[in-house]
């Protein structure tokens, strides 16, 4: 299958998305409260309407699963999966570290995955089979191969009050085993930092498929290795993920054990 017009496609999409998520950081006038302490801004909005309708032009009859706008469904096999902004309590409060996520499943399967880090005007991208690059360059995991000389990265689940104690006891056995702990604020980011060696660890719980779709096909196709907490073949269907470097992976499995 040649994926390369789905691709341009994505990364038009990915970039007028960051012209808008540009224009509007510093510059938001609402911010509305979803469930549990999840928040959504009009540039989230907005994003993701311009995301969809350069899909939708290109592609009529594809599906999309959006952050915002649920799922529009499709006539055919293709389905897109669409976080327009990840990282937005960090927009919301100025912190630059948010990012633009956009993949297609066929048949379910993850082929194609654009992530774009709009500050840094960092583009990563992942095709099935064909590895991953940074703007274009080929880029692949980390060669580190324990966990002591290892810097890891985690986020926090939106309900993590509800699910506090695993939530601490795993951050606590990695925190005490590794080089160094990060908590940055966008999944798809984190695994994009997985992908091209500066972090050799991810983790986290209660992730949505739109969060982790782009990144984890952007770990695999740099070499890495990506399953759920008990080493079960991840899909973003599941709740929990582990990306690695696949060097640490069964060190990082023993410690996410409870």
């Amino acid at each position: 299958m040649d994926l390369e017009p789905f691709k341009q496609t994505a990364i038009g999409a990915a970039r007028k998305s960051a012209k808008i998520l540009r224009s509007r950081f510093g510059n938001i006038s609402r911010i509305r409260e979803k469930e549990y302490a999840e928040i959504v801004t009009e540039a989230d909005t907005q994003s993701e309407e311009a995301i969809v309708s350069t899909i939708q032009a290109d592609f009529p009859d594809h599906a999309v699963l959006g952050e915002e706008c649920g799922l529009i469904p499709g006539a055919s096999e293709y389905k897109w999966i669409v976080d327009p902004l990840d990282g937005t309590v960090n927009f919301a409060h100025q912190i630059p570290i948010f990012s633009i996520s956009i993949a297609l499943a066929v048949r379910g399967i993850t082929v194609l995955g654009i992530i774009l880090d709009p500050i840094n005007d960092e583009l990563y991208s992942a095709v099935s089979g064909q590895g991953a690059q940074l703007n274009g360059q080929p880029i692949q995991v980390s060669a580190t191969r324990t966990i002591a000389k290892s810097l890891l990265v985690t986020g926090f689940p939106y309900n993590v009050r509800e699910i506090f104690e695993p939530v601490m006891i795993r951050y606590g056995s990695c925190l005490k085993a590794s080089q160094g702990m990060r908590r940055l604020g966008s999944a798809a980011l984190d695994l994009c930092y997985i992908a091209c060696g500066r972090f050799e660890g991810f983790w986290e719980q209660n992730l949505k498929p739109w969060d982790s779709a782009a990144g984890a096909l952007m770990v695999i196709e740099a070499g890495g290795r990506v399953t759920t907490f008990s080493d079960q073949p991840y899909t973003v269907d599941h709740t929990e993920i582990l990306a690695t470097n696949g060097r640490i992976h069964k060190e990082m499995l023993g410690l996410l054990e409870l």
